[in-house]
């Protein structure tokens, strides 16, 4: 492959947080919120120059191991070749830490970001590359495919493929509101699969398989079914150790009719309402949560060119 070459205009990109798991889908199942981090990316003559602001504007790194640069890096490899120098300008909203794909917002806009100031970029990386990379560096896909396609998804592998990620975005029910109660503290997504066993009894494994299927009607048709649909016995209760609070909240919300469940892999849980009672239900957590109403999003990760074009390099 040819080296590329660069446009000098710069690129706005814009990905939105993600909730995974849902309660059943384990490491499948995703769903896109209009919560939204922004990348401004330019091609510049040289070096690495990189400034944040918002969430992780104190402790980020502003070097080749930032993840956003990382993941460019990446692309750039798979695009044939590394522009000069860069140049980042991020505006951050989505939490670090709390289970709302902030890891994978941050890959996902790197690579797009590499993409778009690639000459002929979508013909040198297609839209099944990007994900397979994407996934491949997040370790999993249920967060950056519902990054990149909004709405709601899910995922699988086909192992004898070259790319073996797939994934389908289906369009999740419009009285469908989704309630965050993030708590102040973090939790690393390593702590809380270690706390995960290395097998599962049966009955609880076929439990979950039906609730997910179950879940797939009620969040796009059905969404009376959502309580019973996001009933799971495969992660929860295993991290509870890592997340007492989250787990107990997400047993009151159920225990009022609340579909809840942890968001990710936690600690922020997530309460799939309807319209009329995402208000109502925002108030129910109490002290030491940060309770926000959100939007479905339905377009995903978008590049949004600024003023300016051409290409150099």
């Amino acid at each position: 492959m040819a080296h590329p070459a660069f446009r000098a205009a710069a690129v706005r990109v814009r990905t939105p947080a993600t909730s995974a798991n849902l309660g059943p889908g384990f490491d499948t199942l995703g769903l896109a919120l209009a919560l939204y981090d922004d990348v401004v990316v330019r091609v510049a003559d040289s070096g690495l120059h990189m400034d944040v602001a918002g969430e992780g504007a104190d402790t980020l790194p502003r070097d080749e191991t930032n993840l956003l640069v990382r993941s460019a890096r990446a692309a750039f490899d798979a695009l044939g070749g590394q522009p000069r120098g860069l140049e980042f300008v991020c505006a951050n909203r989505i939490p670090h830490g709390r289970g709302l794909g902030s890891s994978a917002s941050a890959i996902c806009a790197g690579i797009l970001a590499a993409r778009a100031v690639t000459t002929g970029g979508d013909a040198r990386l297609d839209d099944a590359a990007l994900l397979e990379l994407a996934a491949d560096m997040e370790g999993h896909a249920d967060n950056v495919a519902a990054c990149l396609l909004g709405g709601f998804t899910l995922t699988w592998e086909e192992p004898s493929a070259a790319d073996a990620v797939r994934a389908i975005r289906l369009e999740p029910a419009a009285t469908v509101v989704p309630v965050v109660f993030v708590p102040s503290r973090p939790l690393s997504t390593e702590t809380a699969r270690g706390l995960l066993p290395r097998s599962v009894p049966h009955a609880d494994a076929a439990a979950n398989a039906g609730r997910a299927a179950l879940l797939v009607e009620a969040l796009t048709r059905r969404p009376e079914l959502l309580l019973p649909a996001t009933e799971d016995r495969l992660h929860q209760d295993y991290r509870a150790p890592a997340m007492p609070e989250s787990v107990d909240l997400v047993g009151r919300l159920r225990a009022d009719g609340v579909p809840a469940v942890i968001s990710g892999a936690g600690p922020t849980v997530l309460a799939l309402t309807e319209d009329g009672e995402a208000d109502k239900v925002a108030r129910l957590a109490g002290t030491g949560w940060t309770a926000n109403r959100l939007e479905l999003d339905l377009a995903g990760a978008s590049v949004l060119p600024l003023a300016g074009s051409g290409s150099g390099q």
